[in-house]
């Protein structure tokens, strides 16, 4: 099994490998590598008589020494001697093991990509309510990490929650470390090949997206501080509302997002298995991620509970459970992110979760003049509402030369 640097690094331990090994032998790489390097060296090494599986490893420091979340694929003759192992050694969520085949190469690689995707888009929702309670509501650190406490015991229950937590309590000589750590955040580059794949196959996936732009942003540092002092921001006044009414707005708003960056990560893994021709058990997913992995939370209990009962979910939001959750977070979720703009907070990921819940449920878009307007200038033609499939080109000049005249 190897566990080195995705990229070259693997390729080349790869080869080192490949004269030692016999026929049927088994290449397990459990490193963060790109999904089609896994399709890639699966084909190759298939090739040649060996077995090869690709397997997607969360968990941190904590999963290794506890058990991680295990999302294998690859070649499913290997599956039977592994699954001993991956299942014995996974992390365990209401006794079953956060462990199980995904299915042909690539797949693991990819469900553990929208994984860290997900994980993106979970840390800076939880950052943004963070931004708001301190800046807003003007709450200390640990006021804030009450709040987070205190939502931890019910259905935000997590281990990003959690952590969060203890990091807004931790200090050292007095002095909360939280606030001394510079506020430029890194990245690996799994959320921006998350990105990168829902362009590729047409999927929204809009608060990821805004996830990692907020990454990029962040790293500006100097050209934030210096637009700092020549941009100016909304005056307002000190927030004199109800605060506690407003952390429970924060909560809904928080929740209802976590909903809609789990909606489109299925989404996504929905469209690759189209592509690809895997057969995903979505439920499975859910349970893998569980327990182990970075975004284990109680939620996703949720999330297997759904596609148990219905294989075929066209979207987790039409479930009955989700439905109703957005429903009861829509008022509190909309006054966070009206409040927010006022007082000139940015919350992309809120706001962009928010709006694609609004698209999402609409029936009528206003892409038709979009349409028009490619049709105008590039006869990229259009369809009917009455005749759909049917393609038009209309002489739009034409129309203007005969209004001019």
């Amino acid at each position: 099994m190897l566990l080195v640097q995705a990229g070259t690094a693997v390729d080349a331990f790869i080869e080192t490998l490949i004269p030692l090994l016999e026929q049927g032998d088994i290449i397990i790489d459990g490193g963060n590598s790109m999904y089609k390097d896994s399709i890639r060296r699966a084909e190759k090494l298939e090739n040649k008589g060996f077995l090869y599986i690709g397997t997607g490893v969360s968990g941190g420091e904590d999963g290794a020494r506890y058990g991680p979340s295990l999302m294998p694929g690859g070649s499913e003759k290997a599956w039977e001697h592994v699954k001993p192992i991956f299942q014995k050694i996974a992390a365990k969520a209401d006794g079953q093991p956060c462990c199980d085949w995904v299915g042909p190469s690539g797949s693991g690689h990819f469900v553990k990509m929208v994984h860290n995707g997900i994980e993106y888009g979970d840390m800076q929702l939880i950052c943004e309510v963070y931004h708001i309670m301190k800046d807003v509501l003007k709450l200390s650190n640990d006021e804030i990490a009450e709040v987070f406490e205190e939502w931890n015991k019910g259905t935000l229950d997590s281990f990003l929650i959690q952590i969060t937590t203890e990091i807004l309590r931790y200090k050292e000589d007095g002095r909360h470390i939280v606030d001394l750590i510079r506020d430029s955040a890194g990245q690996k580059g799994t959320g921006k090949w998350t990105c990168i794949a829902a362009l590729e196959y047409g999927v929204p996936l809009t608060l990821i997206g805004e996830s990692v732009f907020a990454r990029c942003l962040s790293s500006l540092i100097d050209e934030r501080t210096h637009a700092s002092t020549q941009l100016k921001g909304p005056n307002v006044q000190d927030f004199d509302g109800d605060k506690k009414q407003f952390i429970e707005y924060l909560g809904q708003a928080l929740y209802a997002s976590k909903i809609i960056s789990y909606a489109q990560g299925f989404m996504l893994m929905r469209e690759a298995a189209n592509q690809y021709s895997w057969k995903l058990n979505n439920g499975s997913i859910a349970l893998m991620w569980r327990g182990g992995c970075i975004i284990r939370s109680v939620f996703l209990g949720n999330i297997k509970a759904a596609y148990e009962k219905n294989e075929s979910l066209e979207n987790l939001l039409l479930d009955n459970f989700f439905t109703d959750a957005i429903n009861k977070c829509q008022q509190g979720w909309r006054k966070v992110v009206a409040t927010a703009s006022i007082y000139g907070v940015p919350i992309p990921c809120l706001s962009t979760a928010l709006a694609f819940y609004d698209g999402y449920r609409s029936k009528r878009l206003p892409a038709n003049l979009i349409q028009a307007q490619r049709d105008y200038f590039g006869a990229h033609t259009y369809e009917l509402l009455e005749n759909p499939g049917t393609w038009i080109h209309h002489k739009w000049t034409a129309l203007k030369k005969k209004s001019v005249d």
